[in-house]
């Protein structure tokens, strides 16, 4: 038990400097949805709180708190998926003492958690059943959808970098919901009790069926970033603050997203980012990974213009200009003129510029202005004389 600050300290240091104890990249409680029909199926994990590579110290207490409740902890294996217990729960209580007096607003949050796990009132309907304490070791293949939910948090609160974390085999981890707001439902649970819910007219409203809930379901943006429509970004996806995303043909998923203000009216799929600036306009497409890149993530530039209804299948430097209905894919021939290769030479120095390129070879290339000439259907690139700018006021 810690009665001081100090104590608190030293406790945590003896955790850590013993055999089986590791830290963890990332750790949390989290409120899970079960099944319906099949209470072991994990629907979906909400987390208040989300620890990426910080807070070490309130890890050690927990893995401790499991360790000294009953639970066998193996910091060996790429994560640990445990129940909460009462006895867990009072073992924090008695480490986090010298510190729950100020747990309060944005003051020591893990604390703030337990404290509220273990004043929740009896006939709150909740049990212990109804939480987990997730810790993830190594950056591997996700073995649980509590794991999958802890690393889709990471991403869309920025905590960790798009494209950084191994998602392989995630959407098998996950089950397809029938989803009424934040509430996922089992399908097969809609289908035993469809005569009485019709009947009685309870059958719900249905938002969509998917794997993955949606962004604002479970992130609360910067205030400066607009989200005109809920489904327009899946969870998982990075909206860095000022960020706006339109209403019809917009569309982000998951662990993609923008890295700056950027205007989005336009879909960016599964791995590909938006620099700072950028606009995608009305209908443009960036494919993903499963599309036509050749399985190359596309990076977009700062300050880059997509025209609308164009498709781009390849990275894009800064200051370039997509025109409207043109598509870029890594094998598109592109010609140059001579005046073109010159200019692009100055200021792209470090690359190789020539008449003819192909849309791969414009990686790191910047101030590129992609066109087709309307009389031989050719597509052409020349230096971009046009500034891209953002409006202010809209970000």
């Amino acid at each position: 038990m810690a009665y001081t600050k100090e104590d608190f300290k030293q406790l945590v240091t003896d955790i850590q400097s013993q055999a089986w104890y590791k830290n963890p990249i990332g750790f949390g409680i989290a409120r899970v949805d079960r099944g319906q029909l099949n209470s072991d199926k994990i629907l979906q994990a909400t987390y208040p709180v989300v620890n990426w590579e910080e807070n070490f110290g309130s890890a050690a207490i927990f893995l401790n708190a499991l360790k000294e409740s009953g639970v066998e902890v193996d910091t060996s294996k790429s994560e640990l998926v445990c129940d909460i217990s009462d006895k867990f729960l009072e073992k924090c209580i008695e480490s986090f003492r010298p510190y729950i007096p100020e747990a309060k607003g944005n003051e020591h949050k893990n604390v703030q958690v337990i404290s509220t796990l273990a004043s929740l009132p009896i006939d709150s309907g909740l049990t212990a059943n109804n939480f987990k304490v997730v810790f993830i070791f190594e950056n591997a293949e996700p073995q649980s959808a509590e794991s999958v939910y802890l690393k889709l948090y990471a991403l869309s609160l920025g905590k960790a970098k798009l494209r950084s974390l191994n998602l392989n085999g995630a959407f098998g981890k996950l089950q397809n919901c029938a989803w009424v707001g934040n509430q996922p439902i089992e399908l097969d649970w809609l289908r035993e009790n469809e005569i009485v819910l019709k009947i009685s007219g309870k059958y719900p409203t249905i938002d969509m069926v998917d794997k993955f809930p949606r962004f604002l379901g479970h992130v609360i943006p910067a205030d400066n970033t607009r989200i005109l429509e809920t489904s327009k970004v899946r969870f998982g996806a990075q909206l860095a603050a000022g960020t706006t995303v339109m209403p019809g043909a917009a569309y982000i998923n998951f662990n993609a997203g923008t890295e700056g203000a950027v205007m989005v009216e336009g879909r960016i799929s599964s791995s590909a980012v938006v620099g700072a600036g950028s606009d995608v306009g009305g209908g443009a497409s960036i494919l993903g990974v499963l599309s036509g890149t050749d399985g190359i993530p596309v990076t977009i530039g700062e300050n880059t213009l997509l025209g609308a209804n164009s498709c781009t299948g390849t990275a894009i430097g800064d200051g370039c200009i997509i025109d409207a209905g043109v598509t870029i894919l890594p094998g598109t021939k592109i010609s140059l003129s001579d005046k073109a290769v010159e200019q692009l030479k100055e200021i792209n120095p470090n690359k190789q510029i020539k008449n003819i390129m192909k849309g791969s070879d414009f990686l790191g290339v910047n101030g590129v202005h992609f066109r087709v000439n309307s009389q031989t259907g050719q597509t052409v690139a020349m230096r971009s004389t046009r500034e891209v700018k953002l409006n202010a006021d809209l970000h």
